[in-house]
């Protein structure tokens, strides 16, 4: 089993930045895909970002530019630098592992609230 934990969400202003973490604890098989999901109020949850096992990252068209995915050497911790931020952008915040190995399985944080406001 894998446990995912995030932190970081808040109340910020427009153009402000933010960075969101998320730790993976348990048994962590690789290859995996660890990523940032989000979900607006009413809206379906939405990929943000993306990043391999092997480091191959990926955004959603909305995102790109302004915000950075990455992970720390052990590859257990993965960030989302969020830089000028949209009253958009505001939506619970999800992390999500994806082992690539057979039977493939998804794991999921519960979540950190982010809010773009002024």
């Amino acid at each position: 089993q894998v446990q995912l934990v995030e932190s970081g969400g808040g109340l910020v202003q427009p153009g402000e930045s933010l960075r969101l973490s998320c730790a993976a604890s348990g048994t962590i098989f690789r290859p995996n895909i660890m990523g940032w999901y989000r979900q607006a109020p009413g809206k379906q949850r939405e990929l943000v970002a993306t990043i391999t096992s092997g480091s191959t990252v990926n955004y959603a068209d909305s995102v790109k530019g302004r915000f950075t995915i990455s992970t720390d050497n052990a590859k257990t911790m993965v960030y989302l630098q969020m830089n000028s931020l949209k009253p958009e952008d505001t939506a619970l915040y999800s992390c999500n592992l994806v082992t690539l190995i057979v039977p493939r399985t998804t794991y999921w944080g519960k979540g950190t609230q982010v809010t773009v406001s002024s």
